[in-house]
């Protein structure tokens, strides 16, 4: 099978404009970047706001595993194959971080036959956001520093910093660093922390903004530090906010695409789910579901992470009421989950994908708290066997789930026509009820017990002196009334990535506690959890390179 973009560039993209159109979006309201993106314009967003909803249909996952799951090219084929059937459907989905793409992890845009295009773009600088999210954060970061050296009027407790200074690449020298060293015209020297950027709450404020006075208000609440006397210190106070919100003034507006079947694709927004809350921005979920009768979005890695917070934090604060949840299920990642190595996956093993469906079963119940319907999509690889798949329908159909294959990874929409079918089918046959797990009110302690023990299945949750000394302090402050999103390793239900399947007799520990009061959730960091990531021994980045025409090779 040819590469992924090998296949992207033989696709046959359309117009902008005619992708605008498919939504019934005139040519007037769309700013073109080149001739394959655009930006949809705020009067258009305004102009919808108020349409008549459609059906929100979540995907999501089983643990991941280094033999891949494939939830965004699933949500991509089952956005093609839901057009074939006849259904005017559209796929949200979150911009990709240069941190994966240059590192191991790779873009973000799908993959085979089931990509959104262009790809290359995509995956590299897109439309911009994710530098503009850069700018605005470190301009904020500069802006407290040369408060501080220029009188301190807000008497910032120089050890008491919160905000950190971003970039959009894996660095891990980065991660604990002195700034203000030189001399006295050099700043305040101090020890300082990178994170990056989709790591940020600038990040986060932007994926939950429902509009440019919204985004404005929400920075001005970060709190960025405290005051020498201890009390919290926000953007509003030093006057960042303005300045902030025009640099984003652009880049809050959806960015339009299209599939490599002419579909359209609203991306925007690229928060990850293992130290963020993992979701699409809120303003591309709305305008998709006020243009279509269907909308396909996902929420990064398992299920104990994206879905849970897609669930908690995105619905809650964006008012959404999802309609469908379907987990994205591979033979190839029970099987590891099952104790197999990855070089045994292709070989035929009924008995380790009995024992790694244990891991699908434990998130098929998570969702199912959520009292939305639910369903799982078998994304098929080249090499698993038809009686491995009837075997993994037949395990789903004894937990009373519907599954169904999908090969959209090597036939597009057409290989996911089945798995539409039964989406449409269940969206006529159940309503859904969709509730949070825990009520917002509940004392943090609770409402973190109530994830790790429901979601994870936790014994119980440990707290270290500075979690313990900073949830006091969000008490104190009446700032403790948030949902919590937890940054937890994608690689199990527990906080050691080593834990594979479904661990129990476990227990999770909270390292640190975190405010995003622009964002409206508190952090609460886990395990060696970090939020600036560093290059594996062979990065990707150095498998590729460029030509005198420009033709970029080794990115996928």
């Amino acid at each position: 099978m040819k590469s992924d973009i090998e296949i992207a560039r033989e696709a046959k993209l359309i117009d902008i404009y005619e992708i605008g159109e498919k939504l019934g979006i005139n040519k007037e309201y769309i700013e073109p970047y080149g001739n394959y993106k655009g930006k949809i314009k705020e009067e258009f967003y305004k102009k919808v706001q108020n349409n008549k909803k459609g059906k929100l249909i979540l995907v999501t996952a089983i643990t991941p595993t280094p033999a891949g799951e494939g939830k965004s090219t699933v949500t991509i084929g089952l956005t093609e194959g839901m057009n074939r059937i006849g259904l005017k459907t559209a796929c949200a989905l979150r911009e990709p971080s240069l941190g994966p793409v240059f590192g191991i992890k790779g873009g973000a845009a799908g993959g085979g036959y089931s990509q959104v295009l262009p790809m290359e773009e995509i995956n590299l600088h897109f439309t911009g956001d994710l530098h503009a999210i850069t700018a605005a954060n470190n301009l904020l970061c500069a802006l407290v520093d040369n408060h501080i050296e220029k009188g301190n009027d807000l008497e910032i407790d120089e050890r008491e910093i919160f905000v950190r200074r971003v970039l959009d690449i894996n660095d891990r020298t980065l991660r604990n660093v002195v700034v203000g060293l030189g001399g006295k015209n050099m700043g305040y020297p101090r020890e300082d922390h990178f994170m990056i950027t989709v790591a940020s709450e600038v990040m986060a404020i932007f994926c939950l903004s429902k509009d440019l006075a919204d985004l404005k208000k929400r920075l001005g609440e970060i709190i960025f530090a405290k005051k020498k006397d201890g009390s919290p210190l926000y953007v509003k106070d030093l006057g960042a906010q303005g300045a902030m919100t025009v640099l984003l003034k652009d880049a809050i507006k959806p960015n339009l695409v299209q599939t490599l079947e002419n579909n359209p694709a609203i991306i925007h927004g690229g928060p990850f789910a293992n130290i963020a809350h993992g979701c699409n921005s809120i303003r591309a979920t709305k305008l998709g579901l006020s243009l279509n009768d269907y909308l396909v979005t996902e929420a990064g890695f398992g299920a104990d992470l994206g879905g849970e917070k897609f669930m908690d934090i995105k619905c809650r604060i964006g008012d959404l009421h999802p309609d469908l949840s379907v987990l994205v299920i591979t033979l190839r990642a029970l099987k590891m989950h099952g104790n197999i190595q990855k070089d045994k996956l292709s070989e035929k093993n009924i008995e380790a994908l009995r024992e790694g469906f244990k891991n699908a079963k434990r998130h098929m119940e998570n969702m199912l708290k959520f009292k939305v319907p639910l369903i799982c999509a078998i994304n098929v690889f080249e090499g698993d066997t038809e009686e491995e798949i009837n075997e993994l329908i037949n395990l789903c159909k004894e937990e009373g789930i519907e599954a169904r294959k999908t090969t959209g990874f090597m036939e597009g929409g057409k290989g996911a026509e089945d798995l539409a079918i039964l989406v449409k089918e269940t969206l006529e046959r159940e309503e859904s009820h969709y509730s949070p797990l825990y009520d917002v009110n509940l004392e943090i302690e609770e409402k973190i017990q109530k994830i790790a023990e429901e979601i994870y299945r936790a014994r119980g949750v440990n707290y270290t002196a500075k979690a313990k000394k900073e949830i006091k302090y969000l008490k104190d402050h009446n700032l403790d009334k948030y949902p919590i999103c937890m940054a937890k390793t994608q690689y199990s239900f527990s906080d050691n990535p080593k834990l594979l399947n479904a661990p129990e007799n476990f227990e999770i520990t909270v390292k640190d506690v975190r405010i995003s009061n622009g964002a409206g959730f508190i952090v609460c960091e886990t395990g060696d959890i970090m939020v600036m990531p560093g290059l594996s021994k062979h990065p990707a980045a150095l498998d590729m390179d460029i030509d005198e025409n420009g033709r970029i090779s080794g990115l996928f």
